[in-house]
Order: structure tokens, then sequence, then C-alpha cells
């Protein structure tokens, strides 16, 4: 029996995607090549491996059970060849990346860039998404996560630190005023981020460095699961809004937004690289995230003079 890897690429894909159309845009190609080629791997196996329907397509049990070995066996034979390549000391193979919208667009896509160009055998898939997704089963290598990190059962290594300031537009400063405290934040109308746990969104340093963080409430009618769509918003006059400097550092500096609270700091959040606990790490990926530390230190968003 001859199976092949394209084959078993679209099979895994399909799975993991839930439909033939979400694998076929991640691997760039119509929809009736994957069908075909999850009929021949059907026909070669003489077994049912996907139970379809209009809305979504499930591995039946022996696919299932197909899908869990075969992502095993494909990543046994990934490490194998990454194992021969690094005598090489060159970097090749595939790497799936998955990284926030904003972050991802502003910063890391000219990183990845040169990080591409600096190994043109290395084929980077990458990502962007805000939502937090099951990397092992989405077969992502690392994600890219902007985030205050909790207990977690994977391994996390910090790129840099990722400062936040409590910002809005003069117009609106000139309309509604400055809040002095953080109890006056409450009377304003706030921006607020949707995909972050709320605790997060808004939560300060306390007096000193041993005291608890203090969280605020914020109040609007304005919300988003996009850092840069708060950012817009609050240019334009919207109200408050609690955001990274990797995003408005420049609209600080232009005037476009002002420090609405210089007397309080939020909790800075941390960007880190989340992979897989597992015995074996691969020799791109640390060279990927060395990279990242050595690009990202000091964090380039906050040097007034830094071009890309």
């Amino acid at each position: 029996m001859q199976l092949r890897t394209d084959e078993l690429e679209a099979f895994l894909l399909v799975v993991e995607q839930g439909s033939v159309s979400g694998a076929a845009r991640h691997l760039n190609l119509s929809k009736s090549v994957i069908s075909k080629r999850l009929s021949d791997l059907e026909r070669t196996l003489g077994v049912l491996l996907l139970q379809r329907s209009t809305r979504r397509v499930q591995p039946t049990e022996n696919g299932a059970r197909f899908y869990e070995e075969t992502r095993s066996a494909l990543a046994q034979l990934t490490r194998a060849a990454e194992t021969i390549s690094q005598n090489s000391q060159e970097l090749c193979g595939e790497m799936r990346i998955l990284a926030p919208m904003s972050f991802g667009t502003l910063w890391l896509s000219p990183l990845l860039s040169r990080f591409a160009a600096a190994n043109p055998k290395l084929n980077l898939i990458v990502e962007l998404d805000d939502r937090l997704v099951d990397t092992e089963h989405a077969r992502f290598d690392v994600a890219i996560r902007v985030t205050r990190l909790g207990d977690t059962a994977m391994i996390a290594r910090k790129l840099a630190a990722s400062r936040r300031i409590v910002c809005c537009s003069p117009a609106y400063a000139q309309l509604a005023g400055l809040p002095k405290t953080l109890d006056d934040i409450t009377r304003h109308a706030c921006l607020t981020y949707s995909n972050a746990p709320p605790g997060q969104i808004w939560a300060f340093q306390g007096p000193t460095p041993r005291s608890a963080p203090r969280v605020v409430t914020p109040r609007g009618q304005f919300t988003a699961n996009n850092g840069e769509v708060l950012r817009d918003a609050a240019t334009a006059g919207h109200g408050l809004a609690v955001l990274p400097l990797f995003i408005v550092a420049d609209d600080i500096r232009a005037g476009r937004l002002i420090n609405a609270l210089p007397n309080e700091t939020p909790l800075d959040d941390g960007i880190f690289a989340v992979y897989q606990r597992t015995p074996f790490v691969s020799h791109k990926l640390k060279a990927l995230i060395l990279f990242l530390q050595q690009s990202l230190s000091p964090p380039p968003w906050e040097d007034p003079g830094h071009q890309e």
C-alpha cells in the first residue's frame, strides 16, 4: 500500500478545519483538489474516513483513529528530517506560526520577512487571529501571544514587554475632560477589547510593588476585537481606551492621542512565544525565538527614531 503525503496532509487539515473549504484555503488549493485527495486516500485504504454534511465534515470512528496516528507519524518524520538537517546549519522544512492581528501586521510581519530572507530553505506559514486557538490540534508550531500569561501546560518564552497606556484624543479631552483618578474612569465613555478576559482589560499597578492590582470596570458603547479599530475610535474622539504602545506610540508622538491618566500605570502585558511541551524542540523554532527576542529588545515601538 502506497500512501501519498499530500493526501495525508489534506485529510489532517480537513479534520482540523472542519471543512474541505477551510483546508483548501489553508493549502491555497481548490476544493475540488482537496476532495479528490480525500477520495483517493479513502479508496487506497478501503475505509470511509470522513462523514460529510452540508455544514461540517467530521471523522468517522476509523477516521478519528487514523487522524491521531497519522498526525503523530508525520510529526516524527518532521522531527527526523530536522535532526538530520541541523548538521548542515541550515533551517529547512515548514514552520506554522499563529499571531495576533495588530502585532502581526505592525511588527511581526517585517521581522518574519527578514527571518525568511535569511533562511531561504524554510517555508513559513503565518496565520493572524486574535482569538485563542488550540495550537496543538490546529498544528501550529508556535503561537505569538500578547497577554499576562497565567498557568499553562505549554512552554512560554518571553519575547518582550508590552506597555499599555490610557489614551484619548485631544478633542475628547476638551469635550469631556480628563480623569484624575481611576474612579473617574467609570464616568467616561470607554472603548473595550472583546477578546481579553475582563480582569485583564483595565488593570492597574497598585501603590506599591507588592500591592494587588486595581481593576476598573469600563463602561461604554464601543467594543471591538481588534486594537487598531479601538485606536481609530479613540482618535475619532469616542472615548478612553487602554491600548498597547506597539499600536499607539506613533499616535502619541504625533499628538493624535494623549496620555489621559499619566499618574496611573496599566499593568504590562508580555509578548510570548508559546508552544507545546515536548522533549524535542526543533532547531528552527529555537532560532526563530532567539531572533525575535533579539529583534524586540528593546521594543522598537518605544524608540522615537525607529524606522523599519
